[in-house]
């Protein structure tokens, strides 16, 4: 009988702040989830809910002032990269946590040529003479399904097209073939058509490299096709937890639900609005005591502004932040 398998990354209680003249905002607000080996791993939301800070507090690229983690531990294989120094953090990131960016024109370089940018990664972690560098960065740009590797190689930033420099930045993420890569967004900056190239090119190179993926994305539908497993966040907390048959087929936040159902469906017969979550999030400087969703849920109780919900298991590795699942509380029907 095979052991259950070990997580690659476990995060606990991460609680991430950021210090401003006007007060404390609490960004992310002691969160816990873990990544299994090959696992892709969704985190969705809406904007400022806390899902780029995660991400970026995994790879402890949170800048103080203002940006502060108080507390938490992320976990790499064991090791608690919170508790390390920056010169040993420097020879993690890109080796074995990397991450790709939301906006890779801001995040290339623009004077320096794209083998140059991929080149300095290698240098810095691995071994190797310049030739064998030049032949791996080609090998890498060719893998992500760039053409004329050669020409690219030696092209700056904004010679490239928006796909392209996006291609770049997944090339410069797995150039070290770390086990965890984090995208960020990575579909935010491009058309349909190349979005879905991307998303497309991101599953191949899961199984190909045996990398984990952390996919941070606004978007339910991004997620769908890419990871098997998939965190609701909002307002800093993560509401619900699931695969994704759990998530897609049997949601049980209120916020999910309304994500859902502002995603686009090609299988429905009439063509109706899409529809919207009213209201707006809770201000994260003084946060709600209670579920931070109450303000724009339908189907809100009176403890649901008094006390924050637990975590109530509907079945195995499915959790949900909501007090509707608790068996006292009233019956409530999903509205389709």
């Amino acid at each position: 009988m095979r052991g259950k398998m070990e997580p690659v990354l476990r995060v606990k209680d991460l609680k991430t702040e950021f210090f401003t003249y006007t007060g404390v905002v609490k960004a992310v607000r002691g969160i816990d989830f873990s990544v299994n080996p090959g696992e892709a791993v969704g985190i969705v939301g809406e904007s400022g809910c806390g899902k780029t800070v995660t991400g970026l507090s995994i790879m402890r690229l949170i800048t103080y002032p203002p940006g502060k983690i108080v507390s938490g531990e992320v976990s790499l294989d064991g090791t608690d990269l919170l508790k390390l120094s920056e010169s040993e953090m420097r020879k993690i990131r890109g080796a074995k946590i990397s991450m790709i960016f939301q906006d890779p024109m801001t995040s290339l370089n623009p004077a320096l040529t794209i083998g140059f940018q991929l080149s300095e990664m290698l240098i810095l972690h691995k071994n190797i003479t310049k030739e064998e560098t030049k032949k791996k960065i080609i090998e890498l740009l060719s893998m992500v399904r760039i053409k004329s590797p050669e020409n690219v190689f030696n092209q700056y930033p904004h010679q490239l097209s928006g796909g392209m420099r996006q291609r770049a930045m997944i090339a410069l993420a797995l150039s070290c073939e770390p086990k965890i890569v984090i995208a960020d967004e990575p579909t935010t900056s491009v058309d349909v058509t190349i979005q879905a190239q991307i998303l497309n090119l991101l599953q191949d190179l899961k199984s190909r490299v045996n990398s984990s993926i952390i996919l941070i994305t606004h978007n339910l539908a991004v997620v769908a096709g890419l990871c098997s497993r998939i965190i609701v966040m909002y307002a800093g907390l993560i509401v619900e937890e699931g695969n994704d048959r759990q998530v897609f087929d049997n949601p049980k936040h209120p916020y999910t639900w309304g994500l859902l159902r502002a995603v686009p469906r090609v299988d429905e017969q009439e063509k109706e609005r899409l529809s919207t979550i009213k209201g707006l999030p809770p201000d994260l400087m003084s946060p709600p005591k209670g579920c931070p969703f109450a303000m724009r849920c339908s189907y809100a109780m009176k403890i649901c502004f008094e006390e924050r919900p637990p975590y109530f298991n509907s079945e195995e590795g499915h959790r949900t932040m909501c007090w509707l699942l608790d068996k006292r509380a009233q019956k409530v029907k999903r509205d389709e």
